[in-house]
């Protein structure tokens, strides 16, 4: 075998051996949502980039009216908001945080998926300075119910 044919197969054959250790290098796989929503609307970008900034690779579909995608993946429409995703599964609507999501997807209830109605100040993409208004983090059941998956900025008694 010529020396540069030699050289060129152990090369592949390197290259081959150390491409399990350069896919963990590059660490856990992202997970994957994708997210519709108005071409105008900033907040939805600014949550676009929380749940980037936390790991999850996002697709955006941007639709004149989120209704109808929020009816197809089983999330009543009094719990709306801006935007609708879809996660394993899982509607998720409005400025829900990237660590109930996980939460979410490491428990996997049985539920159409994770809500915050309306637009609360100081949510994951609604940052308005200091103002951080209280909410919840619903979790919206099949049958259209909902309990509280996690609250936040709560005043304390």
């Amino acid at each position: 075998m010529r020396p540069r044919r030699r050289r060129l197969l152990q090369s592949l054959a390197l290259g081959v051996a150390l491409s399990p250790l350069a896919t963990l290098a590059q660490g856990p796989a992202r997970t994957a949502i994708t997210v519709y929503k108005s071409p105008l609307c900033g907040c939805c970008e600014d949550w676009v980039k929380h749940l980037r900034d936390h790991g999850f690779a996002v697709s955006t579909q941007n639709v004149e009216d989120t209704g109808p995608w929020r009816q197809r993946l089983g999330m009543p429409e009094r719990f709306a908001s801006c935007h609708t995703g879809l996660v394993a599964g899982y509607a998720i609507e409005g400025h829900v945080p990237a660590a109930d999501i996980r939460r979410l997807l490491a428990t996997q209830p049985k539920a159409a998926g994770l809500a915050v109605p309306a637009m609360p100040l100081g949510s994951p993409g609604m940052d308005q300075g200091p103002r951080k208004d209280p909410y919840d983090v619903l979790l919206v059941k099949a049958d259209g119910t909902a309990t509280v998956f996690a609250s936040y900025n709560k005043a304390k008694a």
